[in-house]
């Protein structure tokens, strides 16, 4: 073993070889993967050889190996769960953030991938209409960005009554109150759990998974001592976004920091047709998303933005002997994240918006959308299947009339192979789910994917 660059080429060779080759094969290939976890296993499983492997010989194995078992989630025709696929610049400068290997955490140490980050956070902002001077800080995803957001919360409000978190702990402070909508994203309670403030108080939401505002005023009123409010912008299931500029004044009246879900629906504030589901989303105190959703980066990438730096600062700042901390007023990227070691994963997210560019990052929000409108519109003409939302993003919810038809239906449109939507539970129901959340779906993809939907149901009704 040696660090000689001649030692990396033939592996990396064959990596991009076999990149490019799954590249290629997405378009056309079955969407599902042909083998399972456990038959896969099988395949892995060889006893641990005594001697060293060549890398390309390990590279190539592993391609070998995996092959069966990918699903094609880059592929146009994929729609499953809320998963996007990955823009050509940022794959490419992923690869480079492999390459150069560098760890992240800060500004005097690795001064090209924190400047990246940097502006990267400063066009998200701008694009976003969110506050300048807010922390911009790069998670691996939106559970770790609602961790960031809330455990800023947690800080402030605690500070605010007179309780110091950083010396005293948890133990005996006063009790946080976390309200949040009754359709909520499993997300943030697990960041609750692991901030030890437990269960949030649910809030009344609507047919549309919205949080109704006259509920989180009386929840409120009910309630005193320091609390956050958890609203959401983008219902897992509808797409909705809850009313922002209402709950979040309801919430400041009270005293409260309010914190915003968006893992995919945040984006909706890019572009002028659908911004205004989310009026008043910068009058609120952080937000959370992902990068690997609806912009389209590799994973990892979550993005979380705190409007206080000073806060989000307080709780992940440290200052010991041997971290070149530097006092530049941007702070150093591990201040405002949970982790000391991390890739550069910022960097993905500044060359996808600089290769798509403002009129870019738009056209990709209301591309998604349309292209989901389309599924809705198609769908509803079907004999026999209800359209369960009111399609004002990317997500349409599906019935085909009882549980049980409906769950037939879905296994028989996975093996089919041509997409892959997935089934999910809904205001009472069980549901076909999908989520156009990739950047390469065009109109032949949609148009396939239907023509898959009416063969399963008519192989249903045969």
């Amino acid at each position: 073993m040696s660090a000689r660059p001649e030692e990396y080429r033939d592996a990396l060779d064959s990596a991009h070889a076999h990149a490019t080759g799954w590249l290629q094969s997405v378009p056309t290939r079955p969407v599902g993967p042909a083998l399972s976890a456990d038959e896969l296993f099988a395949r892995f499983s060889v006893p641990l050889q005594d001697q060293s492997i060549e890398a390309l010989t390990v590279v190539d194995e592993l391609a070998r190996l995996a092959e069966p078992g990918l699903m094609a989630m880059p592929a146009g025709r994929f729609f499953g769960w809320v998963i996007g696929g990955t823009l050509p610049a940022s794959l490419a400068a992923d690869w480079l953030v492999s390459a150069w290997d560098q760890n992240a955490a800060m500004r005097g140490a690795t001064p090209a991938t924190a400047a990246a980050e940097q502006i990267a956070g400063a066009w998200l902002l701008d694009l976003l209409g969110l506050p300048a001077g807010s922390d911009v800080g790069f998670t691996t995803g939106a559970t770790g960005s609602n961790f960031v957001g809330l455990a800023a919360a947690r800080h402030h409000v605690l500070t605010e009554a007179g309780w110091d978190l950083v010396t005293e702990g948890l133990t005996g402070a006063p009790r946080v109150t976390v309200f949040a909508g009754a359709d909520r994203h499993a997300s943030v309670d697990l960041a609750l759990k692991y901030l030890g403030l437990g269960k949030p108080v649910a809030v009344e939401a609507d047919a549309q998974g919205r949080l109704v505002p006259s509920a989180l005023a009386e929840a409120m009123s009910a309630v005193t001592g320091p609390a956050i409010v958890c609203l959401q912008a983008g219902n897992l299931h509808s797409g909705a976004s809850d009313p922002l500029a209402e709950a979040a004044a309801i919430a400041h009246a009270h005293g409260a920091w309010v914190h915003v879900d968006g893992a995919f629906g945040l984006w909706a504030a890019v572009s002028p047709t659908h911004r205004h589901q989310l009026a008043g989303l910068e009058t609120c105190d952080s937000w959370a998303t992902d990068a690997h959703k609806t912009l389209n980066v590799p994973y990892d990438c979550g993005v979380a933005i705190v409007s206080r730096p000073e806060v989000v600062r307080s709780v992940f700042g440290v200052h010991t002997s041997y971290l070149l901390n530097d006092d530049h007023g941007s702070g150093d990227p591990f201040e405002k994240v949970p982790e000391f070691s991390r890739r550069a994963r910022g960097v993905p997210v500044w060359a996808a918006l600089r290769s798509l560019g403002r009129s870019g990052v738009i056209a990709l929000v209301d591309r998604l959308v349309a292209h989901a409108q389309t599924f809705a519109e198609a769908l509803a003409r079907m004999p026999g299947v209800e359209v369960l939302n009111e399609v004002v993003f990317t997500q349409v919810c599906v019935s085909f009339g009882s549980d049980e038809r409906t769950r037939s239906i879905t296994a028989r449109l996975l093996a089919d192979g041509t997409t892959w939507m997935s089934g999910s539970h809904w205001a009472g129901r069980d549901i076909l789910r999908i989520s156009v959340s990739n950047w390469s779906t065009d109109d032949d993809d949609v148009a396939q994917s239907l023509a898959a939907i009416e063969r399963v149901i008519a192989a249903e009704d045969a």
